[in-house]
């Protein structure tokens, strides 16, 4: 590597380097060079020398070729590599927990085939944001960048090592699902890592026993390009080929994974979505309960503040304490350790698990959902509108230049009518009477793209879809 010139070295790597990871289109912000003085400057960062990295990546073309511009970074800086190849995110979380080694993951997760990008974690799979060491790491590789990589005297080594098998066996040590009743699921893993994963934890491929579930494969074939269609599930328009599916196989639920499978998406027997608040009202429920009966009588459960709020309520009502947080993967594993919260879900489909070091796992928030579902006779549409009170929009996305001209447009039209909270973007929940239904919505801007994020929630359908429509009306003017 040769140093770079020009004085764009800095520029270039501020637009990659985002508050919770590294994230890029292929060839232009995020090039092997960079990525190889990434490697160099986590080293620097988060490794005494002579200690270990681990390295994974997703299906994407571009994806083992940065592996190793990493890796060839981190041991000239003197950090021995672990590379475990194709894995999911949640399982490069496994590797740096059971381990105790920090970890650089590559995915775009669920962006298009263009894009590539960076998940790092601390030992024991410990987050990493700008202010806890992301921006001390994009400020070592302009450095190298720009003068180029010294390498240390004793250069460390790289060795391979698969995880996958162990990955599973852990999971299933986490819940147990082989008492459920039989159960028939698609599962649309969108040419994702989801693929690799599903058949090693839900199935035999691992050469774990079998579980009474019959899978019903969509796309698992790994495929960087997704040519069957993006893998965000999150993008209802995604979620169809999955709703199709289950209806015509008359299977009972449907999982659905984004690119790198560390978040999952629910649907039920009908084809409709289950919330993600839902699941994580579920499964908050489950974790309270399993460490009651341990005898743990603290127990904080974490939920960020555009979940439904019946998740909160269900956290009350079990008897533990709810923290509300900002959304955001590292800052809720910093929150998670902080609490010891035993559980934290977020809307996005992102859960955490303080039994999985307080990494979020979609594959693990899924099989809480089928130990659920399967210990009961009723379908899944009609456990889920027990968990789904309340009416929300999902999140809208507007494309926004002023930011905050479109803030002030909101609380001048809401003022007198409703409270203002800025934890996280501005939250205003509405100022109504015990007879009248309530309201609130969050609007924030998004951390990787120009655009202004808002979801509603209201107490039925109808108020949830007038606050929605006056609301968008302010911010598209």
């Amino acid at each position: 590597m040769t140093p770079a010139e020009g004085p764009d070295v800095r520029a270039r790597l501020d637009a990659i380097v985002k508050a919770y990871d590294v994230r890029g289109i292929v060839g232009e912000g995020l090039t092997a060079e960079t990525v190889e003085a990434l490697g160099a400057g986590f080293a620097d960062e988060v490794v005494a020398p002579g200690g270990r990295i681990v390295v994974g990546h997703d299906m994407r073309d571009s994806s083992p070729g940065f592996a190793a511009a990493f890796a060839r970074g981190a041991t000239r800086r003197g950090a021995d590599v672990v590379a475990i190849g194709l894995c999911s995110t949640d399982e490069s979380y496994f590797a740096s927990g059971s381990i105790d080694a920090p970890a650089a993951m590559f995915t775009a997760s669920h962006n298009p085939a263009a894009y590539n990008g960076i998940k790092f974690s601390r030992a024991g799979a410990q987050g990493i944001s700008l202010d806890t060491g992301l921006a001390s790491i994009r400020d070592r590789a302009a450095d190298y960048l720009e003068q180029g990589i010294t390498d240390v005297p004793a250069t460390g080594t790289v060795t391979t090592a698969d995880v996958l098998a162990d990955y599973a066996a852990h999971l299933r040590s986490l819940v147990d699902l082989r008492g459920i009743r039989p159960l028939k699921i698609v599962v649309d893993a969108g040419n994702g890592m989801g693929g690799l994963t599903v058949p090693a934890v839900l199935g035999e491929a691992a050469g774990l026993p079998a579980l009474p579930l019959e899978i019903v494969p969509l796309y698992f074939e790994l495929d960087g390009t997704f040519p069957n269609h993006e893998a965000n599930p999150l993008e209802p328009a995604n979620l169809v080929d999955l709703q199709r599916a289950v209806v015509e196989q008359g299977a009972d639920l449907g999982l659905a994974f984004d690119g790198d499978a560390d978040r999952c998406f629910v649907v039920d027997e009908r084809g409709g979505a289950v919330s993600p608040s839902a699941v994580a009202a579920i499964v908050a429920v489950r974790e309270i309960e399993r460490v009651r009966a341990t005898g743990e009588e603290e127990v904080a459960v974490i939920h960020n503040l555009i979940t439904s709020r019946f998740v909160p309520e269900t956290i009350e009502n079990e008897g533990a304490i709810a923290v509300r947080t900002r959304v955001g993967h590292s800052l809720i594993k910093d929150r998670m350790r902080e609490t010891g919260a035993v559980f934290g879900g977020e809307h996005s489909a992102h859960y955490y698990f303080r039994d999985f070091w307080g990494a979020d796992n979609g594959m693990l928030a899924a099989m809480h959902v089928l130990a659920e579902f399967g210990a009961q006779e009723a379908p899944l549409s009609e456990l889920a509108a027990r968990f789904t009170p309340y009416s929300l929009s999902g999140e809208i996305n507007s494309v926004v230049d002023d930011v905050p001209a479109a803030y002030t447009r909101i609380v001048e039209a809401f003022t007198g009518r409703a409270d203002f909270d800025e934890l996280d973007g501005l939250t205003v929940t509405g100022i109504t009477a015990e007879s009248e239904p309530f309201w609130w919505f969050n609007v924030r801007p998004s951390n990787t793209e120009p655009l202004l994020r808002l979801n509603v929630e209201g107490a039925d359908a109808a108020t949830m879809a007038a606050v929605r429509d006056e609301v968008l009306a302010l911010i598209r003017t």
